[in-house]
């Protein structure tokens, strides 16, 4: 029986789960995905070599619990600071601008070539978490919409290219903000760009 770390089980596992996915996203960013065994993430985590396959199957499976775990923090901070709000625009300037500045803090960027790299099912496993994320920015456009602040004709279509728009770092946040804003009809007379 393995022993449990903390004052419960659910606390070790909590416990277990938050070393690893520290761990899984310490090694990705030193060595990269192909490089990070299953046991190299065990090692740094402090558990057992065999223990980790009681929690995770293989390697695929930590990416999707990852995946979740940083969205349920992302989506969690993110209603939190909309909060702040009931104007559509300004929940989308506070959107973008989370969104930028929250790179840094939360491992969202996996990336393309790394999400490629799983399995069908993992892939469809994370696009789920990814809904969460747009579910938020679709009530935003709803509301900017209904509201009259906003003039989006497709709201589905609009979901991935504001999220594109979010992707290049190499531009000033606030260049990007100016455009998403825009792009929606959102800079209007009462809603300069700041």
């Amino acid at each position: 029986m393995p022993r449990i770390s903390a004052g419960s089980l659910e606390e070790h596992r909590v416990d277990l789960r938050r070393r690893v996915f520290d761990a899984f996203a310490e090694l990705v960013g030193e060595r990269g995905y192909d490089a990070t065994s299953m046991a190299a993430i065990a090692e740094r985590a402090g558990i057992g070599r065999t223990a980790i396959y009681h929690h995770f199957p293989d390697k695929a499976a930590v990416v999707v619990a990852f995946a979740g775990h940083e969205t349920d923090r992302y989506v969690a901070r993110l209603r939190e600071v909309l909060g702040a709000t009931d104007d559509p625009v300004e929940r989308l300037r506070t959107y973008v601008r989370h969104h930028l500045a929250a790179d840094e803090e939360f491992h969202l960027g996996l990336g393309p070539r790394l999400v490629g790299m799983l399995s069908t099912e993992a892939r469809q496993e994370i696009r789920a978490h990814v809904g969460a994320v747009e579910e938020v920015l679709r009530s935003i456009l709803i509301d900017g919409v209904a509201s009259g602040t906003m003039v989006v004709e497709d709201v589905e279509g609009t979901l991935p290219l504001i999220h594109a728009c979010l992707g290049p770092r190499h531009l000033p946040p606030r260049t990007i903000e100016s455009f998403v804003l825009r792009a929606v009809g959102a800079a209007g007379p009462g809603h300069a760009v700041r």
